[in-house]
């Protein structure tokens, strides 16, 4: 029973700084699952750490703030070249989201104690680029390369749901409903993206071969090799 609660204190104590940041209503509409009562307080995440794979826990968690991170700077690129068109409006909306999954992964490398990748400033230049470049296609282009890019990190997310799955789903439950969650929102980019003519975007192979090869090429430089567990 001990191991199966491992991860609610880290969990809890890095929600208290999300509800501080964006307040109890946001909290609860974003992350429906957190208890309710947490507050903003240094953490001690040494008996939290007990009973969990720690290897997998810190690739996962770096490699989602680091996918994450890649999408803020992608949805940047998009806004400071559509920002004023009429896409602006749907492209903030999403971006909004990007920024809510990066603050909980921020919030969680800080609880583990996981180190970022060193490849932050490569995927700071990279994902601005993809999205402005995109975006010079106009609307339709920067669909293209959102569809492109949340369906990679959908899958992404779904692979790291199996791998829990497969350690314990009860000892992760909370970090998989994380994950979840910011899956469902990638989804819903993705849709969002098909519904407006993504598919139909000029020159999209070449937007969405080249969102796709940043994004996977992002995953394969920070998973190991060798097998999780």
């Amino acid at each position: 029973m001990a191991a199966a609660g491992a991860l609610a204190p880290a969990l809890r104590c890095s929600l208290g700084r999300h509800r501080a940041l964006s307040g109890a209503a946001g909290r609860r509409g974003r992350w429906p699952f957190l208890a309710e009562g947490a507050s903003l307080r240094p953490c001690s995440t040494r008996a939290a750490l007990d009973g969990i794979n720690k290897a997998v826990v810190d690739r996962i968690i770096r490699v989602d703030h680091a996918g994450e991170y890649g999408a803020n700077r992608i949805y940047a690129g998009q806004m400071a070249v559509l920002g004023r068109s009429a896409a602006g409006p749907l492209i903030q909306q999403m971006w909004n989201q990007e920024k809510d999954h990066l603050r909980k992964f921020n919030e969680l490398m800080i609880a583990y104690r996981v180190r970022p990748t060193v490849l932050l400033p490569f995927w700071n230049v990279a994902g601005f680029i993809l999205g402005a470049g995109s975006s010079l296609l106009g609307k339709k282009g920067a669909m293209a390369c959102t569809v492109a890019v949340e369906e990679s990190i959908s899958d992404h997310y779904n692979n790291q749901i199996r791998t829990l799955m497969e350690e314990d789903p009860e000892k992760y439950k909370e970090l998989m409903q994380i994950i979840k969650q910011c899956r469902d929102d990638e989804l819903e980019h993705h849709d969002i993206g098909l519904e407006h003519d993504a598919e139909r975007a000029a020159d999209q192979n070449r937007s969405t071969c080249a969102a796709q090869t940043m994004v996977r090429g992002q995953r394969r430089q920070m998973v190991s090799k060798k097998p999780i567990g």
